[in-house]
């Protein structure tokens, strides 16, 4: 983890409490993934879902930020290709202009 010490943090999610060995530089990450899992987890509660438990909202929200995080690195992709696309016209137009 560099030269940094090592910060031992603890992580409360859906009740449980998770000890965590982490880089100092990354606690507030930590820190707002830890209220936005809970946030996600208690809006899933309470909806009430028939027959489901924690380990079941926790699943959902795995879920949704999987696909999430799937999407976001779909539309970078998308992104580099366009941009790979306008460096490429930017040299043609240069090589035209330049004849």
């Amino acid at each position: 983890m560099g030269d940094e010490r090592a910060l031992e943090i603890k992580l409360r999610i859906a009740g449980k409490t998770y000890n965590m060995t982490i880089d100092p530089r990354k606690e507030e990450v930590y820190r707002l993934a830890e209220r936005e899992i809970n946030r996600m987890a208690a809006k899933y509660e309470q909806a009430h879902l028939d027959g489901y438990g924690a380990q079941d909202y926790l699943a959902i929200v795995a879920l949704q930020l999987a696909i999430s995080n799937i999407r976001l690195a779909q539309s970078r992709e998308i992104g580099d290709e366009n941009l790979k696309r306008l460096a490429e016209l930017a040299r043609e137009v240069e090589q035209h202009l330049n004849r």
